[in-house]
């Protein structure tokens, strides 16, 4: 049998895959080895507050500050492994192998590329950029530490990400899943042995988790040529604009939702030490702080429901290209269910005991009595989320940029940002912790009507 009579027969054996192995199942096998990955990608981010947190609280807040960098970051590579992802993933059902390489390795050039140019800019900039992320003085030293080690990683973390999409998209996702783990285990390691151990502090946090992007890259790398039916060579990458463009605008709503996610972040860290700084510099830091906290745990708990989601996307967009419409309404409606009662089982244990979450990571008194009253607010708003993030995933893996945008533009957007300014200007520091709750919860009410009228409109073609 030659290359291409093999090549055509994964193709059918996938297709096969796709079509007829049952809905739940098939997103279930898809979406634990995503959702295993990114809880570990938000356990070694929370490794690194934990132990970045036993250097202090003005130590830790850094780590918050250069987290919006890092969200900046995977927002590109989001857009960028969702667009070529999808588009791999609709020409596999066409069985054009070689249309679905030149879609990823136009856009694995693309990123690497775009990597180089933010590591440069970033590090010219650094000082006025971590100022811009909401950086105080007390806090800048070690925000360049880390941030400076982020950016040098920048190349190597969008391109791994573009890799893990891709394979998700093509039906490896235990393969994605591997690579990012192993980073993210090698991550908490080296966190251990640098900071505790070589006594580098935040400069050794920061050198962990940027050797730890460095290697899960190759691995990706190798998994990649090993498994995938799609290809990464430097003869498939594309001149024509129309390519890029439809890889753009079909990953603009990850863009959205994650770049927006780093704006909302830097404007609250920015809001933070304002309202905290009224009263006193130690209670600027220790609302950055209290935040930090918050979010990496609320972050733990949004990734179940956001892993099991991205098990539905090469399913909706694969199946929506076959024309297997009631396949795709079923799988929306799965994927809702399930991801809401693991969000629940995870949520509801923090929701009953805050403060002793928070004490995990600072026990500074200050930042427990202001993060513990935030961390109960939060959780409960993640309740909400399996309501608006199928619908939005769905809608972009089927190609319909517009209303995913526009889904995107909810949470972080439409409603925090000037939820988060009208708040803090009537209530000052509970503003901070009440704003993103409060918008979770209108985004899910908002996106469930959308969701049930999407699942009960007859569908009669892909236009």
């Amino acid at each position: 049998m030659n290359c291409m009579e093999q090549s055509q027969q994964k193709a059918d054996i996938y297709y096969k895959k796709m079509t007829q192995t049952p809905v739940a199942r098939l997103i279930v096998t898809l979406g634990i080895p995503t959702t295993v990955s990114m809880l570990i990608t938000s356990i070694y981010n929370m490794a690194d507050t934990y132990f970045v947190g036993t250097l202090g609280k003005t130590p830790q807040s850094a780590i918050g500050i250069v987290f919006t960098l890092q969200s900046i970051i995977q927002a590109v590579a989001f857009m960028l492994g969702h667009g070529s992802g999808t588009y791999v993933s609709k020409e596999l059902a066409n069985k054009d192998i070689n249309k679905a390489s030149q879609y990823v390795s136009s856009a694995f050039f693309l990123g690497g590329a775009i990597g180089l140019i933010m590591t440069a800019a970033g590090l010219i900039a650094l000082d006025p950029l971590m100022k811009l992320l909401g950086s105080t003085n007390t806090i800048l030293p070690y925000a360049k530490q880390y941030g400076m080690c982020v950016l040098l990683s920048c190349p190597f973390m969008i391109c791994s990400l573009i890799l893990n999409n891709n394979l998700r998209y093509e039906g490896k996702a235990f393969f994605a899943m591997f690579g990012l783990v192993s980073g993210g285990l090698l991550n908490m390691g080296m966190d251990f042995v640098f900071i505790r151990y070589c006594n580098l502090g935040v400069l050794g946090a920061g050198m962990a988790t940027a050797i730890s992007q460095v290697i899960s890259f190759a691995i990706l790398l190798v998994m990649y040529f090993k498994t995938a039916q799609s290809k990464i060579k430097f003869k498939y990458i594309c001149r024509d604009p129309k390519l890029y463009g439809q890889v753009l605008r079909t990953g603009f709503p990850s863009f959205i939702r994650q770049g927006l996610n780093s704006l909302s972040s830097g404007v609250l860290n920015t809001l933070a030490g304002k309202y905290g700084g009224a009263i006193s510099e130690q209670m600027a830091d220790a609302a950055i702080d209290g935040m930090t906290v918050v979010n990496k745990v609320s972050n733990f708990v949004m990734c179940v429901g956001m892993g099991i989601s991205q098990g539905l996307q090469p399913v909706a967009s694969f199946n929506y290209q076959a024309k297997k419409f009631g396949r795709v309404k079923d799988g929306l409606w799965v994927t809702c269910m399930i991801s809401l009662m693991c969000v629940t089982a995870l949520g509801l244990p923090i929701i009953a005991a805050p403060k002793f979450f928070v004490e995990l990571f600072q026990k500074e008194p200050l930042v427990a009595d202001f993060a513990t009253p935030a961390m109960r607010y939060a959780i409960f708003g993640q309740l909400f989320t399996p309501l608006a993030i199928p619908i939005n995933m769905t809608y972009q893996s089927i190609r319909k940029p517009v209303m995913a945008s526009v889904l995107s533009l909810l949470r972080s957007g439409l409603l925090f940002i000037p939820l988060l300014f009208a708040t803090t200007a009537v209530w000052g520091l509970t503003g901070i912790q009440i704003s993103q709750p409060v918008s979770d919860v209108l985004t899910g009410l908002i996106s469930l009507p959308i969701m049930i009228r999407f699942i009960k409109k007859p569908q009669k073609s892909n236009e």
